[in-house]
């Protein structure tokens, strides 16, 4: 047998999950598989929206070089952030939106110092792998960027999505 590694895709949204079992009944099952996790990053002051693979083990472009506290005063004066933590599933009709969970950041990089609570990271990813939309407490324009952004990357996946997501990121003008 050959181990056929499949490239890391960087800018697109993994919509299949591999199966950890692979068909046989060892050791693996049941494993759980991040694979179909996304972190999109929401530039707050830029109104602009990216992926950043990296975020999955703390080492986005974002985080690099940053020493983050729990404590706001640290980071005073920097630029704040959103990591959003998008889960895609596939249903009958195709791939969608799953879980959207969003946590703060704010990063000084001038004086190298960043403003996170990583266990409020990893809850909002475990919310977002669980199906959760947890978006109510962002800003209002982040949540229109987000919304665009999806929409932008699979018309067809949104439209598949909750009406909750739909609702939670809609925007009363």
């Amino acid at each position: 047998m050959t181990n056929q590694e499949k490239p890391k895709q960087k800018m697109s949204f993994t919509i299949i999950k591999n199966d950890p079992t692979d068909g046989h009944k060892g050791f693996g099952i049941g494993t759980i598989s991040l694979e179909n996790v996304t972190p999109v990053f929401i530039d707050i002051e830029e109104k602009q929206a990216f992926i950043d693979m990296g975020a999955m083990h703390a080492k986005s472009a974002v985080e690099k070089g940053i020493k983050f506290t729990t404590n706001r005063e640290d980071s005073a004066g920097g630029k704040p952030y959103w990591l959003v933590w998008v889960t895609v599933d596939v249903k009958e009709d195709g791939p969608y939106y799953a879980g959207v969970a969003a946590c703060e950041m704010v990063v000084n990089r001038e004086k190298r110092r960043g403003f996170k609570i990583l266990a409020d990271h990893v809850n909002k990813m475990d919310k977002s792998l669980k199906r959760k939309i947890i978006v109510d407490h962002m800003d209002d324009e982040s949540k229109k960027v987000l919304a665009e952004f999806l929409q932008n990357h699979d018309q067809g996946m949104w439209e598949r999505s909750s009406q909750q997501l739909k609702d939670d990121l809609t925007v009363q003008e």
